[in-house]
């Protein structure tokens, strides 16, 4: 474990950026591993919508471990969306992620967003983080300040206080989603000791923009799930309407099934 989460690390300095696909169930997770991805990242959102629960409230921590359980077989590297932690509690959340650890995940994102529209305290985002890094010292975690994603005034400098209080309670990664302008990643990533994590917004900069913003991570987020709920319902309506083509990449059945022998040892 100690080699896959030095891996993990080494991606966040290469020469470009790391991609980071999210998945939210075995099949998403495999195929993206058979295409190539070396590290893959779960979706909160896709777990929670998947299982019939709301994002961000605290209510999947179970569903979340047993999808680690399954996906850490799988021969690619992950992190896991665990919203906040699933407590209030620093030990709590250090016990939870321990486990997580135990399971193969190498790394987690720990943001401070609330389902409310607010912002968590930083001092107890800092004391999570704290007490997991004193858990498991070498796993990656990547900490989530939402200050542009719930549109508080004047972002930067807030974002760039959190940043410093996470940071200093050894945080790995920082996490910035809601913005990807150009002139605002650069910033960032300059003002910001560790590696930079983006959210890829469709329509704007693309990767290799991106790291040369100094972007050392683009995640997709929730992105890949809602593609595939729409392409879902696009096809339903298509079949209805007796217009369906089925485009060469759709995946047969029988690559489907052997989706499940992409797992490792």
């Amino acid at each position: 474990m100690i080699d896959r989460r030095a891996a993990f690390r080494a991606l966040h300095h290469a020469s470009r950026p790391l991609l980071l696909p999210n998945a939210w169930d075995h099949a998403s997770a495999a195929a993206l591993a058979a295409h190539g991805h070396p590290a893959i990242g779960t979706t909160s959102l896709g777990v929670a919508a998947s299982a019939g629960q709301p994002d961000g409230v605290a209510a999947t921590g179970a569903e979340t471990m047993a999808l680690t359980g399954r996906l850490a077989r799988l021969p690619v590297l992950l992190t896991v969306d665990v919203e906040a932690g699933f407590s209030d509690d620093p030990a709590e959340v250090a016990g939870y992620v321990a486990e997580l650890a135990g399971l193969g995940a190498v790394g987690i994102n720990l943001e401070d967003g609330r389902a409310d529209g607010s912002l968590a305290d930083p001092e107890g985002i800092a004391d999570k983080i704290a007490a997991v890094k004193a858990a498991v010292p070498d796993l990656f975690v990547n900490a989530r300040t939402d200050t542009w994603w719930l549109g508080v005034a004047e972002p930067l400098p807030q974002t760039l206080a959190r940043a410093r209080a996470y940071r200093a309670a050894g945080a790995d990664g920082i996490f910035v989603p809601g913005t990807v302008d150009l002139a605002t990643v650069r910033v960032l990533a300059e003002r910001v000791d560790a590696p930079l994590n983006v959210l890829y917004q469709p329509g704007g900069p693309g990767l290799d923009e991106l790291g040369r913003a100094g972007a050392a991570r683009v995640s997709t987020g929730s992105l890949l799930f809602r593609a595939a709920l729409a392409a879902a319902v696009a096809t339903a309506d298509a079949v209805r309407a007796d217009g369906f083509a089925a485009p060469a990449e759709l995946p047969s059945y029988a690559e489907v099934q052997a989706l499940v022998a992409t797992d490792g040892d």
